[in-house]
């Protein structure tokens, strides 16, 4: 806030504090309209944002050293998320290597049910998401499976792809491996497991209310015949000619598990289940050591499977596209783009921006669930406008921790708005990346399986409803610790 206090009589006007925020948009409308709007333009934009943002600074008595200073005290409070990011990454070409990831995807197949089709495509689309930590990997492999599957055994398609829809991002929100889940995070200034505890106050009840809508719909296909999808059945098959998955397979997780248990620090019991994993992944599952150590570095590729003296070309392309993923250059591309947002936050927060646009949109604001209702707003708003959900959550999460801190309210509280009016609102809004990416990859219109996203809807109802009562029964929030 140096040029705020070195301007004291020259107060920032709401239009000459909207410019970064208006050339980021028309950044992503232009690259949206004649480019790929691709990590590379999302990149770009933000850093000509940021250049914006320190003109702006610097017209108003700030220089570099002042910026620079306010990124890398920005970056510095959330290292530690950083830095499990980076585990992560290992992580998840790790637990292929060594099985577990497999493993648990078989489980999730074998849970569908034929008999309550609906309920069962959320279930299981929810496990593989919730182990894999991609919606999109989860809809555009078991869920195409799924809308094949639904069409034979004249179960309902749309209410189909919005359970598959719904159950991608159930278990994408509370993945500790989902890259939305630690941006959202990252963006409030909270812990990562402290953010996946406090969203079962809304992904609690609105599970609840997703399997009773899907469990009522599933008795329509009761008399249905069919059986699990020949192209789902055909994965798992691949996954047992591949991998040996044995219950020792859940040795990582259950690594992982009791690190959280002891309160071990996240990194080092995700960094020590890699660990864990690699020694299976070639001890016990057959890979050789230059392909275990790349698995962690450069993530899993099933090329690697020439290990076991099998052909990678007789792997079916929804093996290669759920599998071949992880590794800590994975994790590469996110960290140039939380860098990139931090250098415009920090333009915005020297020149006094973003206090400015703050106070304005907080200017009605008279209670916890007008804070909370004006984040989801700006969520909803800014990613209908950018498309973008780690963005959106960096900028939002920027301008409001502020405002939290000063009600005591914890970070944990902005995190999970974010989740409720970022995460889980892209997919249904069809102009977005991911509400074009679902209902193509699907084969059904937007508008069609919106009313069977239960999940996704449910996630903001829920979340104002704790917040309208909060200031009178202190529960559904967290305050501040002291």
């Amino acid at each position: 806030m140096v040029a705020a206090q070195e301007h004291p009589s020259r107060p920032l006007a709401v239009a000459a504090a909207a410019p970064p925020l208006i050339t980021l948009v028309a950044c992503f409308v232009i690259g949206g309209l004649f480019f790929e709007l691709d990590a590379d333009m999302l990149v770009l934009a933000l850093l000509v944002a940021a250049s914006v943002a320190g003109i702006q600074a610097v017209r108003r008595g700030a220089n570099w050293m002042d910026i620079q200073r306010s990124t890398g005290e920005k970056l510095a409070a959330v290292l530690p998320v950083i830095l499990i990011l980076l585990t992560i990454g290992m992580l998840i070409g790790t637990w292929v290597v060594s099985g577990t990831i497999p493993a648990l995807i078989s489980a999730g197949i074998q849970l569908l049910s034929p008999r309550f089709f609906v309920l069962s495509a959320f279930l299981v689309t929810a496990v593989m998401s919730l182990c894999t930590g991609t919606s999109w990997g989860s809809a555009g492999t078991l869920g195409v499976a799924l809308m094949g599957a639904a069409a034979a055994v004249h179960a309902p398609i749309a209410a189909t792809a919005g359970a598959v829809i719904s159950g991608a991002y159930l278990g994408d929100k509370m993945s500790p491996l989902s890259d939305s889940t630690n941006i959202c995070a990252i963006g409030a200034g909270a812990d990562l497991y402290a953010h996946i505890r406090n969203m079962l106050y809304t992904a609690v009840p609105s599970s609840l209310v997703a399997l009773l809508v899907y469990s009522t719909l599933g008795r329509r296909a009761a008399e249905a015949t069919g059986v699990v999808p020949e192209s789902a059945q055909t994965l798992l098959t691949e996954m047992d000619r591949v991998f040996s998955l044995g219950l020792w397979t859940l040795l990582p997780l259950v690594v992982v598990l009791a690190g959280i248990a002891l309160k071990v620090s996240p990194a080092l019991a995700l960094a020590a289940s890699s660990l864990v994993a690699m020694v299976l992944g070639g001890a016990l599952q057959g890979f050789g050591v230059q392909s275990v150590l790349t698995s962690a570095v450069r993530g899993f590729d099933s090329a690697m499977v020439a290990d076991l003296g099998l052909d990678a070309a007789s792997l079916s392309e929804p093996f290669v596209q759920l599998l071949d993923r992880g590794g800590l250059y994975s994790m590469a591309s996110t960290l140039v783009l939380i860098l990139a947002a931090f250098l415009l936050a920090a333009g915005m927060d020297v020149s006094g921006a973003l206090d400015r646009l703050l106070e304005a949109l907080l200017g009605t604001v008279r209670s916890t669930f007008g804070l909370i209702a004006a984040t989801m707003a700006a969520g909803t708003t800014m990613i209908s406008l950018t498309s973008h959900g780690g963005v959106t959550a960096l900028i939002v999460g920027g301008m409001f921790q502020k405002a939290y801190r000063q009600r005591d309210l914890a970070p944990v509280n902005l995190s999970r708005s974010l989740e409720d009016s970022v995460t889980i609102v892209e997919p249904l809004l069809p102009w977005t990346v991911s509400g074009i990416f679902m209902s193509t990859t699907l084969g059904v219109p937007t508008l069609e399986l919106l009313p069977w996203a239960v999940f996704c809807y449910g996630g903001p109802v829920f979340s104002l409803l704790w917040a309208a009562g909060f200031d009178r029964t202190g529960v559904g929030l967290e305050r501040l610790e002291p």
